[in-house]
């Protein structure tokens, strides 16, 4: 099943996806939020996520340096929750440190103009979120797979 992942802004909602193999990541869209309210956005994202099959909604929490939780991360957590009302898709939240800089570094070493990258930048984190979620849980499932092999008196 597919993950979608959201990077929650105040100007711009980013939204990208993996294939069903969770194999390759590509964001989707960018999308214009100024006027729109939370219970909207969530629904929107909803919309998109059943349309896509998503079984799980990454969402990027903007935590302090520090790993606290500031201003802009309880915004996002009220999002959250207003996306949990409005779609069974599971929704998790990711640690999205500096994804907003990773992906402005990423277009512009791509050459893509200013202009072009304010509009691709929010799309890109959302990737850039979701790419950090798949190697993790990657990871998580490797570590599983190999205690579970190293366990000889485990009836399987």
């Amino acid at each position: 099943m597919r993950v979608l992942a959201v990077d929650y802004g105040t100007r711009g909602v980013g939204l990208a996806i993996c294939d069903e193999l969770r194999i390759t990541v590509r964001p989707l869209a960018a999308l214009r939020v100024a006027r729109l309210k939370r219970e909207e956005i969530a629904a929107r994202i909803a919309d998109t996520a059943q349309e896509y099959n998503v079984e799980t909604i990454v969402v990027g929490l903007p935590l302090r340096m520090d790993g606290t939780r500031g201003d802009a991360a309880r915004r996002v957590a009220g999002f959250i929750e207003a996306l949990r009302r409005k779609t069974p898709a599971a929704v998790v939240e990711w640690d999205e440190r500096l994804t907003s800089r990773a992906a402005d570094e990423r277009l512009r070493e791509r050459g893509v103009d200013h202009r072009k990258r304010r509009e691709m930048s929010d799309a890109t984190a959302a990737a850039i979120i979701l790419e950090d979620y798949l190697a993790e849980n990657e990871r998580r499932n490797a570590i599983a797979a190999r205690d579970y092999v190293a366990r000889p008196d485990t009836d399987a």
